[in-house]
């Protein structure tokens, strides 16, 4: 086998049967990480699923932590993240591995998910990042047919993606102080950073339930969570002249979400995440994790900085 998928779980028992019986004729070895779940998902596993390597934790330590460590027993070439809220179709794993076979340059591969409620409709073809701040996933809501070849990506959506795991040994893995959201948008940047590639696989199918962990698409925990995360991934990634460069359009991006989620009742729970974010990009735990500029790595990132001036364009325009 070439792959191993990783299935983070925290109390999904209403997803993770059918996800695993999905995965059934698929030439993957299959490890979830159980995140202290209470409703029956560790039983389920030890009686209907018994082949399938099962890693428990007594306490939720979030979504970073759980891949992390089906990364660290991953012994394969390849290690698919997929969250346990999806259904995926025939071929998912093969036609993943042969985009990555294609260019040993490719980082990391997207899979196409579809809505569990619109399944002719996109929920996520790939993420982008853009100069505002903002990250946000391709194709949402739209037909699915629109979406039937390869392209870069920013990065790949977490919840259904291939990545090569010796780059990941490279570049280091999930950073833990995310917990949980834009954590698959911090490692695709620090891919590009040193010169790698991320790219869409639209062969690659996957049905996706979506905010099953968290309940609904906007909710306290996740908007605070995603506002601090999005201020430490930019201290994180950028350096400081990068981050004046950006700084103005940052403003503006901050600025209008703050609006939208005081129109949606959560705009205090932004504004904390956002302080929180600031805490912890200044704290010894946010250092310890910023990647640090090298010269060789210069054009790198100039490209990106194009990307995320062209990828705002297109956020504003779409």
């Amino acid at each position: 086998m070439k792959s191993t998928i990783v299935i983070p779980n925290y109390n999904g028992i209403k997803y993770l049967e059918n996800c695993l019986l999905s995965l059934q004729t698929e030439q993957a070895h299959i490890i979830v990480v159980d995140n202290g779940s209470s409703d029956g998902s560790y039983e389920l596993l030890a009686t209907k699923f018994p082949r399938v390597e099962t890693i428990r934790f007594a306490e939720n330590t979030g979504f970073c932590k759980a891949v992390n460590a089906g990364i660290a027993a991953t012994k394969t070439k390849y290690v698919i993240f997929l969250n346990n809220d999806t259904i995926v179709e025939a071929g998912f794993v093969q036609v993943l591995e042969e985009a990555m076979e294609a260019d040993e340059k490719i980082f990391s591969g997207s899979a196409k998910m579809l809505s569990m409620q619109e399944q002719d409709k996109i929920d996520d073809a790939g993420d982008l990042y853009c100069a505002l701040g903002w990250a946000y996933a391709i194709g949402k809501g739209k037909p699915e047919k629109a979406y039937q070849k390869q392209y870069p990506v920013f990065a790949a959506c977490g919840g259904a993606s291939i990545f090569r795991k010796n780059m990941l040994d490279e570049i280091g893995v999930l950073d833990e102080n995310h917990f949980a959201y834009l954590e698959d948008i911090d490692l695709g940047y620090r891919a590009q950073i040193y010169g790698y590639r991320n790219i869409f696989v639209p062969e690659a199918r996957v049905i996706h339930a979506g905010s099953a962990s968290s309940g609904s698409r906007y909710n306290k925990f996740k908007v605070d969570l995603t506002s601090k995360n999005s201020v430490y991934l930019i201290y994180k990634n950028m350096p400081f002249v990068q981050i004046l460069l950006n700084l103005p359009f940052f403003l503006i991006g901050f600025g209008i979400k703050t609006l939208f989620f005081i129109k949606k009742g959560l705009g205090r729970a932004y504004v904390a995440g956002l302080f929180r974010g600031i805490r912890l990009s200044l704290s010894p735990q946010g250092r310890e994790h910023k990647v640090r500029f090298q010269m060789k790595h210069l054009g790198n990132y100039c490209k990106i900085q194009l990307f995320l001036w062209i990828n705002m364009i297109k956020r504003l325009y779409s």
